[in-house]
C-alpha cells in the first residue's frame, strides 16, 4: 500500500464529470480518478475547511460509522478494473476489522472529514500512476529550456479577442 494525498481536483470542460489527483507520498507520482461533480464538491468543500449548517451525505455516513461504534481507520483504492477503480473503507467495530466496498470518490470524501490516511494499492499505482516529466517539473536549465520560455512569454502576450472572424 502506498500513501496518498489529495493534491488537486479540477474540471472538466467537456465533460460533468472532475479529476482528483492524488500523490504519493514518498515520490513524484499521481493517480487521476474521474469522479462526479457532487463528489467532488464533497471533497472540496472539506479541504477548504467548510462546515455546511447540517450534515451533507458524506457527513451523514461518518455520523453513521461513529454511532454504530465503529471507527474508520483509512480508506483504500484497492483495483481499477476495465477503466473503474474500486476501493474500500477499512474500519474496526469491537476489535474486529471490516472493510466496506465503495467508490473512491465516497472513500476520498470519508477520509477527509475523518483526517484518516489515504491508501492506493501498488499494483492500482503501477499500473495507472502518472509520473511527469522533467519538462513539466520546471526543466533541468538547458538551453531548450530558454527557448520553450521565451516561446510561452510570447503565446501569453497573443490577445486572442483580437483574432479576425469570418
Amino acid at each position: 500500500m502506498l500513501e496518498v494525498t489529495v493534491e488537486a481536483i479540477q474540471v472538466s470542460l467537456i465533460s460533468p464529470h472532475r479529476l482528483i489527483l492524488l500523490k504519493e507520498v514518498e515520490r513524484e507520482r499521481y493517480l487521476p480518478i474521474w469522479i462526479g461533480a457532487c463528489e467532488s464538491e464533497a471533497i472540496a468543500i472539506r479541504l477548504q475547511g467548510v462546515t455546511p449548517g447540517r450534515p451533507m451525505t458524506h457527513d451523514l455516513l461518518l455520523n453513521l460509522i461513529r454511532d454504530l461504534q465503529a471507527t474508520l481507520e483509512f480508506i483504500i483504492v484497492t483495483a481499477l478494473r476495465r477503466d473503474t477503480f474500486y476501493a474500500q473503507l477499512a474500519l474496526t467495530q469491537d476489535n474486529a476489522p471490516l472493510f466496506v466496498d465503495c467508490r473512491p470518490s465516497d472513500a476520498i470524501a470519508l477520509a477527509v472529514r475523518a483526517g484518516v490516511p489515504i491508501y492506493v494499492e501498488d499494483e492500482v499505482m503501477q499500473s495507472a500512476g502518472i509520473t511527469p516529466d522533467a519538462d513539466l517539473l520546471g526543466g533541468d536549465g538547458s538551453a531548450e529550456d530558454e527557448e520553450l520560455e521565451i516561446f510561452r512569454r510570447f503565446l501569453d502576450r497573443l490577445d486572442l479577442d483580437d483574432l479576425p472572424t469570418d
